[in-house]
Parts: C-alpha cells; sequence; structure tokens
C-alpha cells in the first residue's frame, strides 16, 4: 500500500489563473508559499520560505479565482508531485507541486475572524464543498 498526501497552510504568492480545457473543465494555477523559521549554522534564526505550486480542479477552481489574491491565507490538502525541468544554463531544476484535492479560505489579510466561514445558501460558495477550518483549540500542536 502507498499513500501520497500533503497538507499545506500558506499564503497566496500570486493571483489564481484560471483556464479551462477543450472539454470544458475549468483548471486554476497559483502559488502558495509557507514560511518557517530555522537556525543557521551560527545559531540565528533565519526565516525560510517554502513555494508550492497548485493546481485546482473543477467548482474549486473557479471559486478560488473569484474570491483568492495574492497574499490570500489558504489551506490546501493534496497529491505532492516534484516536476523536473532545465533551466536557461541547462541546469536541472525541481518545482514541489500539488494537485489539490481540498481547499479552504482562511479568512482575511489581517487575521481578523473567519471572512467566509459562515456563507448564506444563496451565495455562490454554499455549494462549493468548503467548510470551515478547525479551530485554533482543534489543531493538536
Amino acid at each position: 500500500m502507498s499513500f501520497n498526501k500533503i497538507t499545506i497552510v500558506g499564503n497566496l504568492g500570486r493571483d489564481p489563473e484560471l483556464r479551462y480545457t477543450p472539454q470544458g473543465n475549468a483548471v486554476c494555477n497559483f502559488s502558495v508559499a509557507t514560511n518557517e523559521k530555522r537556525r543557521d549554522k551560527t545559531g540565528e534564526l533565519q526565516d525560510a520560505t517554502t513555494w508550492f505550486k497548485i493546481t485546482l480542479w473543477g467548482k474549486q477552481a473557479e471559486n478560488a479565482s473569484k474570491f483568492l489574491t495574492k497574499g490570500s491565507p489558504i489551506y490546501i490538502e493534496g497529491r505532492l508531485r516534484v516536476e523536473e525541468w532545465s533551466d536557461r544554463d541547462g541546469k536541472n531544476r525541481y518545482t514541489l507541486e500539488v494537485h489539490a484535492t481540498d481547499m479552504q479560505f482562511l479568512g482575511s489579510q489581517r487575521g481578523d475572524e473567519m471572512s467566509m466561514a459562515h456563507p448564506t445558501d444563496d451565495s455562490p460558495i454554499a455549494d462549493s464543498g468548503f467548510s470551515t477550518p478547525p479551530s485554533d483549540d482543534d489543531i493538536p500542536f
């Protein structure tokens, strides 16, 4: 048995780009940055940023392009893939790409209460399958 699942909580690095396949399926791409503090060789704390390319499909792709912008906080679940490519100098480069299976809006950029926590029944995100993210009390760390 094998299992490939990743959970990312971060901020959009650019506005989502929505397009449609020839069959009419929506696909949306954007990048997400995660940040952490690490100690360098001298023991000083340094910020470390990891970038992920995200791909969403269907209704989630359409909602991402409508409601998210650069800097938006987001929760993503999906399958991780490593894409290999060559840069202009012919050096092999690697990109972490996530084929998302679930997305949740986390709120405003200012850290206010959930800005989309309770959509009304007639709102465009009411039937999108989004649910509110867990509260701080629900997170085990």
